[in-house]
């Protein structure tokens, strides 16, 4: 009963943090308003470019995590950690790394020039999804490998001692999990790309490749019209939502089984298959970290450019990104099921830039929205991050609920016992990777702070774009640097955190 009580209270104050701020708007505005043709071209190109991007991202993470999990090599942990930095950069400087490497003056251009081959176009759909294949390839790489992690060693030491073949080890072992994990993992990069901003901005090309989230800057910014912005949101919300009740009616309930807690080791990784396996772990490396590679070299020079305003920046990111990975861990914790999920899912539909807005309409009568920057930042930063961490821990945690729930039953085992003694211990590695995520995803977020902060509260991203803005464009490469440094190090430290505990 207090596991209920303590999910719909988590449910309550999600749906009136997400919905409350485009409410307001909506009374502000005086209800909604009738959407252009424009409006309508926006969403056309925002769901397609959603759906290849989603399609994409997990088509390409499958044969990626199948070859990590089956190949073992020196220095794997580590690839494995570097190949999730894109997801965690800030969106206009992986733009950079990304016009870097296949911009007009960008390394793949200048190699396809000498061997007299036309040049590519970054700009336009295949600009923009590109740039989102680099940003969400790296989360369903990991979704997917922690969904293999999860099953149990002894179904698959059985099939190899059977000689199963490549096509009968599909079927049994690896198509269970692409199952349970691919739907979930489509529609959240699916909702992440609906809401696109930046990338559609700077790689977007012209007014045919506007995206909602563009329109809904639009109608704020140049045209003041909050119910065109607030019915965009609100229809953005709506395609979140249908795309989440169909991925989570999709996927299969129920665990892999229950087992001794030993390591998967597969035999199957040999011959061809280590030669393909090769292949698709090399490929996606140098994809995800040659761009990479370009921001670290660009910026490294700058460091001793850095100055007390940029510091002190990093410090208030940090702060908010310790607050929100607590925060969204606590929530997480009370809503790790398929309907808290779905619900979630209104933590990334809902615009960014709508929930900003209607908060500080909300803040403004009773306090300074300025003065409450960092704290409503970080709890922004929470529930955006909601979704990702519900997307990693509840699968298996209704695999944990499946696997040994009639045992609790048996037992008369209250919640508490149940949380300290079979679900957290349990459930430790998909913890420590979402809590990663949650603060990497913090410390690189560049979304309310700009509405509300003043030169005193700034925080790290805010502070590259304020260099960026003022053409210091040497000392915002060398933050951008701290700002990934910072970034991955907080993902390492709790994603290794889960991991060792889990060993």
């Amino acid at each position: 009963m207090a596991r209920r009580a303590l999910a719909i209270t988590a449910g309550l104050a999600l749906t009136l943090l997400t919905l409350g701020p485009v409410s307001v708007m909506l009374v502000r505005a005086g209800g909604l308003t009738a959407l252009g043709p424009g409006d309508w071209q926006a969403l056309r190109f925002t769901v397609w470019q959603a759906a290849l991007s989603a399609v994409f991202s997990v088509g390409l993470a499958i044969p990626v995590a199948r070859a990590l999990t089956r190949q073992r090599f020196p220095g794997r942990a580590i690839l494995v950690t570097l190949m999730g930095a894109p997801f965690i950069l800030p969106v206009i400087v992986a733009v950079m790394g990304l016009i870097a490497v296949f911009g007009r003056s960008g390394v793949v251009n200048d190699l396809l020039a000498l061997l007299g081959l036309s040049r590519i176009d970054v700009y336009g759909l295949h600009g923009v999804v590109l740039a989102h294949v680099f940003f969400n390839l790296p989360l369903a790489v990991r979704m997917l490998l922690n969904g293999w992690q999860a099953q149990p060693t002894e179904p698959v030491r059985l099939a190899a001692s059977l000689g199963l073949g490549r096509w009968a080890m599909w079927r049994v072992i690896d198509w269970p999990v692409i199952a349970r994990v691919a739907p979930g993992a489509l529609v959240v990069i699916f909702v992440i790309c609906l809401t696109s901003f930046a990338v559609a901005l700077t790689l977007g090309g012209g007014p045919r490749a506007t995206t909602v989230e563009l329109a809904i800057y639009q109608a704020m910014r140049f045209d003041f019209d909050f119910g065109r912005a607030a019915t965009l949101g609100l229809l953005q919300v709506a395609l979140g939502i249908g795309a989440g009740v169909v991925a989570l009616t999709v996927a299969p309930h129920g665990g892999f089984g229950m087992g001794l807690d030993r390591d998967v080791m597969r035999r199957d990784g040999h011959g061809v298959t280590r030669g393909l396996d090769t292949v698709w772990i090399g490929l996606s490396a140098a994809f995800l970290l040659v761009p990479l590679g370009a921001i670290i070299a660009k910026g490294l020079s700058g460091l001793p450019l850095l100055g007390a305003d940029t510091l002190r920046a990093a410090g208030h990111s940090l702060a908010v990104a310790a607050v929100s990975t607590a925060l969204c861990m606590v929530w997480a914790a009370a809503l790790a099921n398929r309907r808290g999920e779905l619900l979630a899912l209104l933590a990334i539909t809902v615009s960014p830039l709508v929930l900003g807005t209607g908060l500080f309409l909300l803040l403004r009568p009773f306090v300074n929205p300025f003065v409450m920057a960092l704290p409503v930042t970080a709890l922004v930063n929470a529930l955006m991050g909601l979704p990702f961490a519900l997307r990693i821990i509840t699968p298996q945690a209704e695999a944990v609920a499946a696997d040994y729930g009639r045992l609790r039953a048996s037992l008369g085992m209250t919640d508490w016992a149940w949380f300290r003694l079979v679900w957290l211990p349990r459930l430790q590695r998909p913890i420590g990777f979402a809590a990663g995520l949650v603060a990497a995803l913090a410390m690189g977020d560049l979304g309310v702070i700009a509405l509300f902060a003043d030169p005193d509260r700034a925080t790290l991203p805010l502070q590259v774009y304020r260099l960026m803005g003022s053409y210091q464009m040497e000392a915002a490469s060398a933050a951008a640097v701290l700002l990934l440094g910072l970034s991955l190090g907080a993902f390492v430290l709790f994603d290794r955190g889960g991991r060792l505990a889990k060993a």
